[in-house]
């Protein structure tokens, strides 16, 4: 998969207006569903952004996991409006992607296909470009099975992915994939789609390892 294409796909595709604080679009190659969550769009967004007190996350049965407060309460609002595209049997690969604030939605959306679809799991993937720390508290190794498919692309100095602060508990889980270099943007420039588009690009002919996520 292409970076840049999926982003500047992402950042382009018109988006579903739900009417609730997130947009969702949905796109069908073949059997494969393309699932994108848009950037914060409005105060409603950034209200839910900044609602980051931890929460269980208690629909997973017996294992119980903490996230942020505002992310799990927009996946909610969305999870019954996309949750038929996702229980389609038809389709056999789902592509998850967002930006930003839709990056955490994204990865919310990744961990209910993992868990609802568990036929897919092989074949999901999630990208989550300047995503923002969703999980709260210590990761098992079971919890940490659950994301292993999904990447964090870090412009590195961009705000964004650095909030929540790491010392209220929060991380990363995932791939983390480190892009651009240090001091070339100041932390808000980096969280800027042009700035992230450029720095893919440079990335695209680079080969290299996707480490494991860290804070």
């Amino acid at each position: 998969m292409k970076l840049y294409r999926l982003f500047s796909e992402c950042i382009s595709i018109p988006y579903s207006k739900t009417g609730i604080s997130a947009n969702y679009a949905l796109r069908r190659e073949g059997n494969t569903l393309y699932i994108f969550f848009e950037h914060s769009d409005g105060t409603d967004d950034w209200k839910n952004n900044l609602d980051f007190p931890a929460k269980a996350y208690k629909r997973m049965g017996k294992t119980i996991w903490f996230a942020h407060r505002g992310f799990i309460k927009v996946w909610k609002e969305l999870e019954p409006i996309i949750e038929n595209a996702i229980a389609d049997h038809n389709i056999k690969k789902i592509i998850i992607t967002g930006y930003s604030h839709g990056a955490a939605i994204a990865l919310l959306c990744h961990e209910y296909i993992w868990f609802n679809r568990p036929d897919l799991r092989d074949s999901t993937e999630g990208y989550g470009f300047g995503c923002p720390r969703v999980f709260w508290g210590p990761k098992t190794d079971a919890l940490k099975r659950r994301f292993e498919k999904f990447t964090v692309i870090r412009n590195i100095d961009d705000i964004v992915t650095h909030l929540p602060p790491f010392i209220f508990g929060y991380s990363h889980v995932g791939k983390m994939l480190e892009i651009g270099k240090k001091g070339k943007y100041t932390p808000v420039e980096a969280h800027y789609a042009k700035n992230i588009q450029k720095e893919l690009l440079l990335y695209e002919g680079i080969q290299q390892r996707i480490p494991p996520c860290y804070p």
